[in-house]
């Protein structure tokens, strides 16, 4: 599969604009558009740069299906592309003239093997929905830009798992992670976890603004 390494996290469900315009990648977006399904593979970049090569790349990805795509000066594209399902990589296959990898579709396990019931998942995905939507309010609050948290959430547990986990104040590692969890139960589990550290890092922050001391105009210094 076509691959496209990224310094951020696709996940299933969410929206990715692109601005193309290394000579691979325009070569890429012009075979996915020769193929039967406008679609590539998108993982995280572990360590190195978006543009060059050589990067490091994580091995659990994300399907992402072309939209819509516009042809731009000097043969640069703007897509925007869905993600649309899981995968795993097998094996990296040489860059020719783009990153290619043998990837599985990787589902997600549906009740993580039967340990969470259905009503167990609602309440997990009502409580984590408040304190997302809390979080992103601090970090609103904060400066920090943010994803919409106030729009409706699936009343599909799998779905709303990485609705939240995408619409969180997190770093692509967290994300990252949470994408790797075995099923939707495991991902609220782990979500749960990483808000922790999240609200109380807003919440620190939010301490250390108040207590700055004013300047004459009543801003803080």
């Amino acid at each position: 599969m076509p691959m496209f390494p990224l310094g951020s996290v696709l996940l299933p469900g969410a929206i990715l604009p692109l601005h193309v315009f290394e000579d691979r990648y325009r070569v890429l977006v012009r075979d996915c558009l020769q193929a039967e399904e406008p679609e590539f593979g998108v993982v995280l970049i572990s360590r190195g740069s978006e543009v060059g090569g050589g990067e490091q790349r994580s091995s659990v990805g994300t399907v992402a299906r072309m939209l819509q795509v516009a042809e731009l000066d000097n043969g640069r594209f703007a897509v925007v592309c869905v993600g649309t399902r899981r995968i795993r990589v097998n094996a990296w296959l040489p860059d020719d003239p783009y990153p290619l990898a043998d990837v599985d579709d990787w589902p997600d396990e549906s009740d993580d093997a039967g340990r969470s019931t259905s009503d167990e998942l609602d309440r997990a995905v009502a409580a984590l929905r408040s304190r997302v939507r809390r979080a992103c309010a601090l970090a609103t609050e904060l400066g920090d830009s943010v994803m919409d948290a106030t729009d409706d959430i699936s009343g599909d547990p799998l779905s709303a798992s990485y609705q939240l986990s995408m619409l969180a104040p997190i770093g692509p590692a967290d994300q990252h992670a949470l994408l790797a969890a075995v099923g939707a139960a495991a991902r609220l589990v782990l979500l749960d976890d990483v808000m922790n550290d999240v609200e109380a890092q807003l919440e620190f922050r939010l301490r250390s603004v108040d207590e700055l001391p004013l300047d004459d105009s009543g801003t803080a210094e």
